[in-house]
């Protein structure tokens, strides 16, 4: 089911000021990333071209993020400085963040790229179940 409403709404009207050849490779990447990030918000920030996936409101629970250009499409991952990158993938030199830069249509199907996705997830996944320990435990 594709996304409605007004985030949805926002996100088109990013897409829409992309030359064709970026907005297929945004197309491409969202898909990709909403295939892996079950029942994912998207996020959209039309002021920074950036469109955010994740679990919450705030940044800590941010997955992915498809950053926009006139040049392509970049797939940040929160915490990807964290993540096995056997197939040298990421880019950036961030302490935390890294991203994974596509330029050409065949590049977000790519070896590797649907596992960094998911490793990303899955690191997530860990930090929310470790902050709801934290959260949940008393010391009184």
């Amino acid at each position: 089911m594709p996304p409605s409403g007004p985030a949805a709404t926002e996100v088109e009207e990013l897409l829409a000021g992309l030359t064709p050849e970026v907005r297929a490779l945004a197309l491409s990447a969202r898909k990709l990333v909403r295939s892996v990030l079950p029942r994912c918000q998207e996020i959209p920030d039309r002021g920074a071209r950036v469109i955010g996936y994740g679990y919450g409101p705030g940044y800590r629970d941010v997955v992915a993020t498809l950053i926009l250009s006139r040049g392509g499409v970049k797939l940040g991952l929160a915490r990807g400085s964290e993540l096995a990158d056997p197939k040298h993938l990421l880019a950036g030199s961030g302490k935390v963040h890294r991203h994974i830069a596509f330029t050409e249509l065949d590049e977000v199907g790519r070896p590797g790229v649907r596992a960094l996705l998911r490793a990303a997830y899955a690191t997530w996944q860990k930090r929310r179940v470790a902050g709801r320990t934290v959260r949940g435990s008393s010391d009184a």
